[in-house]
């Protein structure tokens, strides 16, 4: 009943011409399902910069100003009307706010990964989220998505810094929701989390390989969060974010380190004899300080704080009846719970490895490519997973022999970190396949409220999902069938603005080639194989470019263009 009051606004950053195709077929058809355009609109960016950031920061200056509020979602998220019109209605009612964080479930997890991800978020989730929500209070964070935004204050102040030198560390920061949440809040306006408010969805990476894809993006964007930290006017909290973030990455090679030593400490003590009198003649010999009763202590402590929570949730879960049968029962899981932690802790030495890796690349200044995320079922070919995790087996397998060397109880001491290492290639294999998550459903394993009894919003949007898979695929014939089908001509036409170039700006050399290579063949098929995937992008972005084309698809029509 709230329809009138809101515009949905798609903001497509791809750079295939093919898939940016069949995104305005797909808009078109949408619209005509809808009934009308008052309220739907589609807009691509002509240059790709700052990504996700710029093109929110593009659409605030266009159109921004003809809005109080904006909710930014992802292309996984969901939310559910109920949910949306009441996030709009708390920002109304409370005019120093300029950002309100909901809590995302995970929902359509197939792959045993994906579906870990859901349930460890479904049952720890709900428990850690309302932790920080107290104790966060109005400096809250920001995650990106899945979150209603007064407009004037992200206009006035979410603007990003491009900072100062080379990449890695300098340019356009590639996590830029901690440092907007962090730059609203310096600007007086409070930020909030509803972690109790239902309706609000997103889905996860189905594998292991492809959350480490994303995973080595944020290693850089967090890292770069250094240089945000001195900024005046942070809010101590706002800072305490920026530290979290840095510190979930560096911490990967401080474990790493401290395996090491400790393990080149271990073959110290093994193989070298100890010097009882290191600072020459004395009455008193220096003996080598080993406490076992501390070191076990600290293994009790790091486990419990990895654990305890885990077990918070699940008890809360219990005390829930409706959640409790939901997820199959306080037995199923209480099941899914010892699989979830003992699977999860075998994958985290693989995950150190792979985040101690990246931030020794991004400290040697490497760059990050900002990849787009595969939101299919996770199938990774077995030669390919056993090339990318080859040596993390072989690392562990080091480790297991140095260590049994040694001495065997430091092996069996040892053999959590290096066992995971060490089934590295079989464990990113197994927890990528849709078959093992869907036995582990059938089972009653690991499963979530929303798969049991999906809401509405979810059942319909999963009903959708279906009837349009594979309507709208990105076919390499798109360009040919543009060029075909007026109605979908005439609406690229329209959706491709004019180009406005200032004096000073440089031509746009891409576009210049493809312009030259389109004068220089006489079929349309010739053109479509000389021209290179940016180049296509380029003239379909550009009117004279299409009018070239379409001269080459009907050359009995063409007419001269200047």
């Amino acid at each position: 009943g709230a329809l009138a009051h809101f515009d949905f606004f798609i903001l497509s950053d791809t750079t295939d011409p093919n898939v940016w195709i069949a995104e305005e077929s797909g808009f078109l058809a949408l619209r005509e399902r809808l009934g009308g355009a008052d309220h739907l609109f589609y807009r691509r960016r002509r240059q790709n910069t700052q990504r996700k950031a710029g093109n929110i920061a593009e659409w605030v200056g266009r159109f921004g100003g003809a809005y109080e509020q904006m909710i930014i979602l992802d292309a996984d998220s969901l939310m559910g009307g109920e949910a949306i019109v009441r996030l709009t209605s708390a920002m109304e009612r409370h005019p120093d706010v300029g950002l309100i964080q909901t809590f995302p479930i995970i929902i359509n997890g197939a792959t045993l990964f994906a579906r870990m991800q859901q349930f460890a978020g479904r049952v720890y989730g709900p428990l850690i989220a309302h932790g920080i929500a107290w104790w966060h209070g109005a400096e809250a964070n920001y995650w990106g998505h899945n979150a209603v935004i007064r407009t004037r204050a992200f206009a006035e102040q979410g603007g990003l810094p491009c900072l100062a030198g080379r990449k890695p560390f300098g340019g356009y920061i590639l996590s830029h929701d901690f440092v907007e949440a962090a730059l609203i809040r310096r600007g007086g306006w409070a930020v909030h989390m509803v972690p109790g408010l239902a309706g609000s969805y997103e889905e996860s990476p189905p594998s292991l390989s492809d959350l480490l894809v994303r995973d080595r993006r944020w290693c850089q964007g967090n890292l770069q969060h250094a240089a945000v930290l001195p900024a005046r006017g942070l809010h101590w909290v706002s800072r305490l974010h920026l530290m979290t973030g840095i510190g979930c990455y560096v911490t990967a090679p401080m474990w790493l380190a401290f395996l090491v030593i400790g393990l080149l400490i271990a073959l110290q003590g093994r193989f070298v004899p100890p010097d009882y009198f290191p600072a020459g003649p004395t009455l008193f010999p220096q003996w080598p300080i080993q406490d076992p009763v501390r070191s076990m202590w600290v293994f009790v402590g790091t486990m419990g704080i990895l654990i305890i929570p885990k077990l918070f949730g699940f008890v809360a879960l219990v005390a829930d009846p409706t959640t409790r049968r939901s997820c199959g029962g306080a037995t199923r899981a209480f099941a899914g719970l010892l699989l979830e932690t003992i699977v999860a802790g075998l994958l985290a030495p693989v995950t150190m490895l792979v985040q101690s890796a990246a931030v020794i690349s991004i400290l040697l200044g490497r760059d990050s490519d900002w990849r787009p995320q595969r939101r299919e079922d996770g199938g990774i070919r077995f030669g390919d997973i056993a090339r990318r995790y080859a040596g993390h087996t072989g690392f562990g397998l080091v480790l297991a022999g140095a260590s049994y060397l040694i001495a065997p109880p430091l092996f069996l001491w040892m053999l959590p970190v290096v066992l995971g290492m060490t089934l590295a290639i079989p464990l990113a294999s197994a927890t990528a396949k849709r078959r093992l998550g869907q036995l582990l459903l059938r089972a009653g394993l690991l499963r979530t409220p929303e798969e049991y009894r999906p809401p509405t919003v979810l059942a319909r949007a999963a009903e959708l999902r279906g009837l349009l898979a594979g309507e709208y695929a990105a076919d390499a014939d798109n360009i040919r069938r543009l060029l075909e089908d007026p109605v979908l001509l005439e609406a690229h036409r329209r959706m491709v603005p004019e180009e406005h170039r200032a004096r000073h700006d440089p031509p746009d050399a891409v576009l210049l080639v493809g312009l030259a290579k389109l004068d220089e063949e006489e079929t349309l098929d010739g053109a479509l194989a000389s021209l290179t995937t940016p180049e296509k992008t380029a003239v379909l972005a550009d009117h004279r470019g299409i009018d070239r084309l379409l001269a080459l698809a009907n050359p009995t029509h063409a007419t001269q263009v200047p």
